[in-house]
């Protein structure tokens, strides 16, 4: 394992730069925003357009891998979005600032590509477990640790967004300095969405509702921290804590997964999550420390929502089309990161920020309907035939779903098959 670490440390350390530099690039715009006065809806309407530009990305930024290689490719989208994280500041323009989230979401996502199909290239059947858990590992820590960095400036001055830049670019260094040849890339299979729904519905669902709760409060938190009477340190920790609830709470549950019917839990989780959303719309910032565990639990419940449905897909899924079907849920969650920041802002506009929680408990009882709907009338997988649980990522590519434990397919590169030598790094 150390060894394998090892090995991995450019990509480990490029991801560690880039991740916690687009985290605190996000935060900081939402609490710009704010600064700002801008409405809320207005806010929505410029952020979600990242998650327009991820989904797009995801899409096409194979197309130019292909034409110039990982090394030029990865170059051209890092300092694509560092390069945008730099014109922020210079006018606080809402349709320039939309335009620029729209880069910065395609770029963030030819990054992602890039470093995912090197972890890709390195695996094996060993060790495929292990490398998908370092990469979480490191993606939510580095989430997390980039909301912390927004306490070392002002948002209101030029300085965090230069900074942001700077871990942007930061991130450059390592991996165009690795000797570990550029993996082959290949563009990923789809299933469409109503392919997917057919089989299985609530898996499709539970995506689209965890890409809205996870996208609206990733991009309407900050503002709400604002509105709540949050100063810059207390917004960064309130961002940080939800980050990392997300991640602690993927193992238990993930445990609970492969003890009982899938679909169940995710009724459950709903309904807890929803709770747990409605008890901080009416609470608010009254109780700051409160107000932090409680956002912790809804965050951790909510981010939950896409590995279990994950799961409940795989359970329905021939093995051959595992890859397939994530890169679907992937579509579908996304398409739900674009609705989610779009619909909470209108919330907030018109009952201030508890609107942010109201909105995503409806969401939450919403497919805890479903859910209950798709129980009673069709027939459960028997726990015993169930898939094992893995905590899968939204906020990837779908490269990633290659080394899923769970992807029977998998097969090694001609790489990594013409040397053995290399398998053990």
């Amino acid at each position: 394992m150390t060894r394998m670490v090892a090995s991995l440390s450019a990509l480990i350390m490029s991801i560690l730069l880039l991740v916690s530099g687009n985290a605190f690039l996000t935060t900081l715009l939402g609490i710009r925003l704010s600064l700002e006065a801008v409405e809320p809806s207005v806010i929505g309407w410029v952020l979600v357009c990242y998650s327009v530009g991820f989904v797009l990305g995801t899409l096409y930024v194979h197309k130019v891998i292909g034409r110039v290689g990982h090394i030029r490719a990865f170059a051209v989208f890092a300092a694509l979005a560092a390069v945008t994280a730099l014109i922020y500041p210079l006018a606080v323009n809402m349709v320039l600032w939309a335009a620029l989230r729209i880069i910065s979401g395609f770029s963030v996502a030819g990054v992602l590509v890039v470093i995912e199909s090197w972890f890709s290239s390195r695996a094996t059947n060993s060790n495929r477990g292990a490398l998908f858990a370092v990469y979480q590992i490191v993606f939510y820590l580095a989430a997390a640790g980039g909301q912390l960095v927004v306490n070392l400036g002002d948002p209101a001055h030029f300085m965090p967004f230069t900074l942001a830049a700077i871990l942007l670019t930061l991130a450059l260094i390592p991996l165009a300095l690795t000797q570990m040849e550029a993996p082959a890339i290949e563009s990923t299979e789809r299933l469409s969405f109503f392919t997917l729904a057919r089989q299985s519905f609530t898996g499709a669902a539970g995506a689209l509702v965890c890409g809205v709760l996870i996208g609206s409060f990733y991009a309407l938190g900050p503002v709400y921290a604002t509105m709540a009477g949050l100063d810059v340190p207390r917004t960064s920790l309130f961002m940080a804590s939800a980050i990392v609830a997300a991640m602690l709470l993927a193992w238990p549950l993930g445990r609970i997964c492969d003890s009982f019917d899938r679909r169940r839990v995710m009724f459950l989780v709903s309904v807890v999550g929803a709770t747990t959303a409605v008890v901080v719309a009416m609470t608010g910032s009254t109780n700051i420390p409160l107000l932090m565990v409680l956002v912790g639990l809804f965050t951790g419940f909510a981010g939950t929502l896409y590995p279990i449905a994950v799961a409940i897909t795989n359970d329905r899924m021939e093995t051959h089309r595992i890859v397939a079907a994530s890169a679907t849920l992937l579509l579908s969650y996304g398409i739900g990161s674009v609705i989610g920041p779009i619909v909470m802002a209108e919330l907030m506009s018109i009952l201030g920020p508890s609107g942010l929680f109201w909105g995503n408990a409806g969401f939450l009882v919403l497919l805890a309907s479903v859910t209950s709907y798709r129980i009673s009338h069709t027939e459960d997988v028997a726990v015993a035939d169930q898939e094992h649980f893995v905590a899968a990522m939204p906020e990837a590519s779908p490269v990633l779903a290659e080394i899923d434990p769970r992807n029977e397919q998998f097969q090694l590169s001609p790489e990594q098959e013409e040397d053995p030598a290399r398998q053990a790094g």
